[in-house]
């Protein structure tokens, strides 16, 4: 009985050894990777969502209710300037200006027959002006009747892209109904709203960047052209347009195209994203101190670049930061760091 005390005793000295091993509370210390924030370059930009704008772009619509003829366009194919788009019915403009001409005519040999004989003095000027009024009433109708068939002829104002077509020759349209549409996408108009407080960077020849969806790393580029003269009191935005080249045309009128511009570059201090701990609208991190623990730090964030944060107040160049293997870590708490801490 005596001999199971003294092992007892004995098994409870080494438990009591085993526990206050600082070996082993130290491979207990939660293992994490710190590094010193670093200092890198940031580009201050200023991102806005715009709308692309052909260079120039009509729609072109019936003058008057009238029959197509004919239709001289195909599928988004390009069209010239001047080229004859469609042609409306105009049998009975054309009668209209043969008769205006035969009118003309006559009113010309009248004026002529008037003349001479005042040239014997067989007419008072009152009658030569007569006829002379007859004859310019005359080359008037006849002007007229051109215009309403010229009219009945639709043409492109300037080169570029036809719209799908949706008529055919033989159908009746009212006054106003659209025929065609007709781009120029050579360069691209692109709208973008700006906050009033931001408009200072905006100047005709700052560079812009813009992307779409539509094209995965691709980015086009180009300048702005003009800023609005007002701002919408609704939203305190200000109007901006850039141009973009678009050779090939890869951009349509339409489009939705993400913006940006550079305003400005900067060094600052910059940790990884993953040291960044958020609660609610307070963020910060943990900085390791001269006894190995772990310190909860309030910190001020900026601009976020790839997978850095910019650190604009509560850290040091020489803070050792956590950025791997805060799941386990909490204030006061001891750590080992893994590897050999970066100075970077």
């Amino acid at each position: 009985m005596k001999m199971w005390g003294m092992m007892l005793a004995s098994l409870a000295a080494a438990l009591t050894a085993c526990s206050s091993d600082p070996v082993r509370e130290k491979r207990d210390d939660p293992l994490v990777h710190a590094a010193m924030p670093t200092r890198m370059q940031f580009v201050d930009r200023i991102d806005a969502v715009g709308t692309a704008r052909a260079n120039e772009q009509v729609v072109l619509a019936s003058p008057v209710t009238a029959r197509i003829v004919q239709v001289n366009f195909a599928d988004g194919q390009p069209v010239r300037k001047g080229q004859v788009i469609a042609v409306l019915a105009q049998s009975r403009q054309i009668a209209d200006r043969e008769g205006a001409r035969a009118q003309a005519i006559n009113a010309r040999q009248q004026l002529d027959r008037v003349v001479a004989l005042k040239a014997h003095g067989f007419v008072t000027n009152a009658i030569v002006d007569a006829k002379v009024a007859a004859l310019n009433s005359a080359r008037a109708t006849v002007d007229a009747a051109n215009a309403a068939i010229d009219d009945r002829v639709i043409r492109a104002p300037f080169s570029g892209l036809a719209s799908l077509r949706s008529i055919s020759a033989g159908a009746v349209v009212n006054q106003g109904t659209p025929i065609v549409t007709i781009s120029d996408p050579s360069r691209i108009k692109l709208d973008f709203a700006v906050p009033e407080t931001l408009m200072a960077a905006l100047k005709p020849g700052v560079r812009v960047a813009a992307r779409s969806e539509a094209y995965p790393g691709i980015t086009f580029t180009g300048a702005i052209e003009a800023v609005d003269a007002v701002i919408d009191p609704s939203t305190r935005a200000v109007m901006a347009r850039a141009i973009l080249p678009n050779a090939g045309g890869p951009l349509k009128p339409g489009m939705l195209l993400n913006v940006q511009i550079e305003v400005g570059q900067r060094q600052a201090l910059a940790v990884p994203e993953l040291a960044i701990v958020t609660e609610g609208s307070d963020q910060f991190v943990y900085v390791i101190d001269r006894e190995g623990k772990a310190r909860r730090r309030p910190v001020k964030i900026g601009a976020r670049q790839a997978d850095q944060v910019e650190v604009t107040e509560g850290l040091l160049s020489t803070d050792l930061v956590i950025d791997k293997g805060l799941v386990k870590v909490g204030p006061g708490m001891k750590v080992r760091t893994e590897g050999k801490v970066a100075a970077q």
